[in-house]
C-alpha cells in the first residue's frame, strides 16, 4: 500500500479594508495653530498641508483631513476630541464612509 499526500491550496479572497473620510468641523473658539499642530502630530501632516486644511475648515466650514480605515479613522477621532477637550476646545471630528 502506498502513502498518498494531498495537498490542498487554500485562496484566501483579501480585500482592502473600507475607507473613512476623518472630516474637522469649523467652531469659532478652537485656535488655528492647535488645529495645524494636531495635524501634524496625529496625521503626519506636513506644515504647509497642515496650514492649507486648516483654512479650508476655517473658510468652508469643514474639510476631510485624512482618509483612513474605520478603525484608524475612529481611534484618531477619538485623540483629536480627547485632546481638544483637555484644551477646552469644542472642535469637532466626523466619520464618514469614503464612497
Amino acid at each position: 500500500m502506498t502513502d498518498v499526500a494531498v495537498k490542498i491550496e487554500k485562496q484566501l479572497d483579501l480585500k482592502e479594508p473600507p475607507l473613512y473620510k476623518v472630516i474637522f468641523i469649523d467652531d469659532d473658539v478652537t485656535p488655528m495653530d492647535f488645529v495645524i499642530n494636531i495635524l501634524m502630530t496625529t496625521f503626519k501632516h506636513t506644515l504647509e498641508e497642515s496650514q492649507e486644511l486648516t483654512h479650508k475648515v476655517d473658510s468652508e466650514g469643514s474639510a476631510i483631513v485624512a482618509i483612513l480605515p474605520y478603525e484608524i479613522a475612529e481611534q484618531h477621532g477619538i485623540e483629536v476630541t480627547v485632546l481638544a477637550r483637555n484644551n477646552n476646545y469644542p472642535l469637532q471630528v466626523k466619520i464618514e464612509a469614503d464612497k
